[in-house]
Formats: C-alpha cells, sequence, structure tokens
C-alpha cells in the first residue's frame, strides 16, 4: 500500500511553505505522532513505512538545515523512546551527507537507514526479521544434524507457514523463496514442492513397477500424501493404505502442502493414524506392494530400520510381493548404515538391492531406497511393467523406465561395500 504524506495546514508565517523529510524507513506499519514546539517545526508527522515527514512552516537558510535535523532526530527520539527502553537513538552532531537542499524554499529528503530504520529493525519485535523457530536466523533455515557432520542445508525463508509441537517431532512448514512450501521435521527438511517429486515417484514406482500386477498397496509413514499421489496413476492399484503415526503431519499437509496432499483425496486412497510397526503386526499375506516412507532413522522413525522391521514387512506381503524403504541417506555420508541395512534386508529377502535418487535439498544431494522382493527370481532393476513415452510424460516428471535401470548403477566404491 502506497505511503501518503500526512497534509498539515500551512503556518501563518510568510516564507516557503514545504520542508519534505522523506524515506525514513520503518519495516513494519507502526504510527507516531511528532509534535513539535518550535517556530520552525510546528508539525504533526506520521512514521509509517517508509516513514514521510510533512511540514508546513519553512526553515530560513540561516537557521540551516543541519538544526532542522537536529530538531526532528531530538524529537524522534523522544517519540520513540518507549519502544527501545534503555537503549537510545544514535546521537548526531550533524546532519548525514545525503541530505539535499531543493533551490525553492526549503527541502530535505532524509536518507541515513543507520538513523532509524536499521535500528528499528534490530531491536523491535515487529520488525520483518523476527526469529519465529529456533533453525532460522535471519531470515535463513539452517539444517544441522550429526547425522551429517561438518556441512549444512540452508534456505531463504519467506515466510513461516506454521511450527506445532505434535505428541511425536517439532512440525516447521515455511514459504521458502526459491523451493516453494517445505515441510520440517525435527527441524530437518523432509521435502519442498520443488523437488519432491524425484522422491515420491521413485520410491513409489520402483516397487510398483517390479509388480507384475500390484492391487493393494500400504504406506507406512508418507504423511505429506505424495507417495499416494503417485501410488492412485497405477491404474491396476485397487487401494492404497497409508500408516502415519502423527496426524498433525497429515493435516498441516492438507493445508498447506496441497499438490502432495492430494493423494488423500483420491477414492482408492485410506488414511490410518497409528504406529505402522503395530499396524504391520495385524496384517499377514496381505499386501502386494509396502512402501516404507519414514523420517531418518532417530526419533519415531527409529524402529523402521531395524531387522525385527523387515520382517514384518515380509511377513505382511503376500507371495511375489515387493518393498521399498528409505535406505537412509546416500553412500556418501552413511555408507556403514547402508552396508548393514542391506545384509538385514538380504537375511531376511531372497532378493535386496540398493537404489538411488538425486534431490537437491537433501544431504549430499541424493538419498537411496532398499528394493526388495519375495520371489527369488526377482529382477527388481528391470522394470515389469512401463508406460508408454506418452503416459510418462503425462504422470511424471523424474522416473522413466530408463531411470529405473540407471538408479541401481553405484559409484565404485558403493559398490564394493555393499557386494
Amino acid at each position: 500500500m502506497p505511503q501518503q504524506p500526512l497534509k498539515l495546514p500551512p503556518n501563518n508565517r510568510p516564507g516557503p511553505q514545504s520542508i519534505d523529510a522523506q524515506k525514513m524507513t520503518v519495516p513494519s506499519p507502526v504510527s507516531v505522532s511528532v509534535w513539535a514546539a518550535s517556530n520552525f517545526l510546528p508539525a504533526k508527522a506520521m512514521a509509517v513505512s517508509p516513514l514521510i515527514l510533512t511540514t508546513g512552516s519553512s526553515c530560513t537558510r540561516r537557521r540551516g538545515h543541519g538544526y532542522l535535523y537536529n530538531r526532528v532526530h531530538q524529537l524522534l527520539q523522544k517519540q520513540w523512546m518507549h519502544l527501545f527502553k534503555k537503549s537510545r537513538l544514535p546521537p548526531f552532531s550533524s546532519p548525514p551527507r545525503n541530505i539535499t537542499t531543493s533551490t525553492f524554499g526549503s527541502s530535505l529528503a532524509f536518507t541515513s537507514r543507520r538513523t532509524f530504520s536499521s535500528f528499528y529493525s534490530s531491536n523491535s519485535k515487529m520488525s520483518s526479521e523476527e526469529i519465529t523457530h529456533p533453525t532460522i536466523k535471519d531470515g535463513w533455515f539452517r539444517e544441522i544434524s550429526d547425522m551429517w557432520p561438518g556441512h549444512a542445508m540452508t534456505l531463504r525463508v519467506e515466510k513461516v507457514l506454521v511450527h506445532e509441537k505434535s505428541k511425536y517431532q517439532d512440525v516447521l512448514i515455511f514459504k521458502s523463496t526459491d523451493f516453494g512450501n517445505v515441510l520440517v521435521l525435527d527441524n530437518v527438511i523432509q521435502c519442498t514442492e520443488r523437488d519432491e517429486f524425484s522422491y515420491q515417484e521413485m520410491i513409489a514406482h520402483l516397487a510398483l513397477n517390479s509388480h507384475p500386477n500390484p492391487k493393494k498397496v500400504l504406506v507406512i509413514g508418507g504423511g505429506d500424501g505424495g507417495v499416494l499421489r503417485e501410488i492412485v496413476k497405477h491404474d491396476c492399484v485397487e487401494e492404497a493404505t497409508l500408516c502415519d503415526i502423527d496426524e498433525a503431519v497429515v493435516r498441516l499437509s492438507k493445508e498447506h502442502l496441497p499438490s502432495m496432499a492430494c493423494g488423500f483425496d483420491h477414492p482408492k486412497s485410506k488414511t490410518h493414524i497409528g504406529d505402522g510397526f503395530k499396524f504391520l503386526n495385524d496384517y499377514k499375506n496381505e499386501f502386494d506392494v509396502i512402501i516404507t516412507d519414514s523420517s531418518d532413522p532417530d526419533g519415531p522413525a527409529e524402529a523402521l530400520f531395524q531387522k525385527s522391521y523387515f520382517q514384518l514387512l515380509h511377513d505382511a506381503l503376500r507371495e511375489g510381493g515387493v518393498i521399498t524403504t528409505q535406505g537412509s541417506e546416500s553412500p556418501w555420508l552413511h555408507l556403514p548404515l547402508i552396508t548393514r541395512l542391506k545384509k538385514d534386508c538380504q537375511a531376511i529377502f531372497p532378493v535386496a538391492e540398493y537404489a538411488y535418487t538425486t534431490i537437491p535439498t537433501y544431504p549430499s544431494g541424493q538419498i537411496g531406497f532398499m528394493v526388495c522382493s519375495k520371489d527369488p527370481k526377482a529382477d527388481v532393476k528391470t522394470p515389469l511393467r512401463s508406460w508408454t513415452k506418452e503416459e510418462e510424460d503425462a504422470k511424471c516428471r523424474y522416473y522413466s523406465a530408463e531411470i529405473h535401470k540407471a538408479s541401481f548403477v553405484l559409484p565404485k566404491f558403493a559398490q564394493k561395500a555393499l557386494e
């Protein structure tokens, strides 16, 4: 909204009738009245963003603009001291260099941010730079974790949309300047609107296209709804059930991540709020495909990286069933963990392979999956089913039959470790 100067009745004294002091920037819409008793500044001024002072008096060149500047400065300091408590506005013995004078009457342009706006920005809670979450400082979200020591991910924050402490974890969703809305759980990025599709498509389609005819599919985790969105793209799927432990993630994703949460609205989709580990205990020989879209192996998702969990997955699958599960980050950071996960899976499934996808906002730009089958003859590295090129173009932005095959090709150091 453009700011208009407050027009005041002219002074009855003769002489030029305009003194304009402009552009003293205040970052939020707060108002203040400045009354001057001086003959040279009989004004009521309004401070908005930006602050524009207009007076109905003149300042003779004999008294000088430095005098007028200091009078304005004194009045502002007096009026704003109740906001700054023990702090004080910086004193000036002379006006800044960027005060300009017109040839007609007296016109002053106060453009020094140091005198007012910067002080206000750093001291007032009403500032647009206010810290709203421990991970957000100076307008930047910082992802720092012991799981990837020595480096961090930062995203510039445009606006915090919601912050909630659920029963299980800290849930933050903010709008970033370049990656759209971002879901953060326990201070770790889960997905962003800009790059989520590479993860959601791969964890879903690697499993679904490794099964000849998946009809009943289960998702453990995946509370943002993105994996459900991908599952229901397969016409052969008749039922897709999601079980997530945290209702807050599901609820807030529906509100702030609609492009992912649309998966909840499909008629094939069902949602169950509860512990995935306990949920699986109630099902044997039930599902064709199970996808575990969990957070990292600490906090509420820790149990989903244990050997006992993979046994539950195996038992809940029908014959020939396939699973994909988050394989924890990438070989660049967690090769020992990936090696352990693969060994655990090989002890339970006759076929267990590691694949990966690229995604900019995950540590090292990669994340991996374990892809396992109950069928000892299955080749999960080659899709059993595939869409036409036209269907792929319509349904996917990352996944393709070629990407399916390529995702199992690992660099030599990772290949040796996982053999």
